[in-house]
Order: structure tokens, then C-alpha cells, then sequence
């Protein structure tokens, strides 16, 4: 069955703005992506600190608890990271109880895509370059 979106408003976020990941995104910076991919995988059960849209999507998320309205907010998480690499992004959205269920990881790839594959109205990101390339797709 397929999801109603018309009457609700799609945030796409990137993990970076939902999640403190400067630490991680160094070491991609500093000594590529396959030192990248080792340092998150071997850190996916530790739980990552909040972002710098972590309270906005708390709140935005906060509007589905009204029992007498429908869910009126989805956060979809979109993501460079693989499925591997997303693991400790996904414990992380657990362990603070978020409701993100969808996700796209795109392995590298360009990931604004999946901004409008998923009906996005909205898209956070921590990087203005990603912001601009948003726009532009």
C-alpha cells in the first residue's frame, strides 16, 4: 500500500545534521573512506551524540503524539554512509527513541536524489554545499 504524503509534511535530513559527526567526518577527511567505513564500524553500539538539527526534528516529530490527528510530520534520514557505515546511525535514532523509519543510504553517491524520490518538502543539512546541491537537484 502505498504512503499518503499529501497531508503531511516529508523532512529529509542528512545523518550529519541529526548527529554530531565532525569526529567521523575527520577521519574521512584526513585519511579516506576506507579508514571511514573501519572507524564506524567499529563504533555502530556507541551512540552518537545529538546534531545541530537534532531538537528541530525532536519537536517536528513531537506534533505525530496528538492522538486525534493523524501523523502529520515524516522525517526521512538521507545519507552517504552505506547500510554497514548507517548502523551506528540507526542505533543512534533508536536509542533516542526517534520515529524515523525510512532511510536512504547511498554508498557515496550524490544522495539528493532521494529528496524528491521521497516527496520532501524540507532539507536539513549541517554543509551548505549540501543545501545548495539540494536546491539545485
Amino acid at each position: 500500500m502505498q504512503n499518503q504524503l499529501d497531508d503531511k509534511l516529508v523532512v529529509a535530513i542528512s545523518s550529519r545534521a541529526l548527529f554530531d559527526l565532525e569526529e567521523s567526518h575527520q577521519v574521512f577527511v584526513e585519511h579516506g573512506v576506507e579508514a571511514y567505513c573501519q572507524y564506524q564500524r567499529k563504533r555502530e553500539n556507541e551512540i552518537l551524540d545529538p546534531g545541530v538539527a537534532f531538537s528541530l526534528v525532536r519537536k517536528l516529530l513531537a506534533l505525530n503524539e496528538d492522538q486525534s490527528a493523524k501523523h502529520r510530520v515524516e522525517v526521512i534520514l538521507i545519507s552517504r554512509n552505506s547500510a554497514d557505515t548507517g548502523l551506528r546511525i540507526f542505533n543512534s535514532i533508536h536509542h533516542y527513541g526517534l520515529s524515523i523509519t525510512r532511510a536512504a543510504f547511498s554508498g557515496g553517491d550524490s544522495k539528493f536524489r532521494y529528496v524528491a524520490a521521497f516527496s520532501a518538502d524540507l532539507f536539513l543539512s549541517a554543509d551548505p554545499v549540501d543545501v545548495r546541491s539540494a536546491l539545485d537537484a
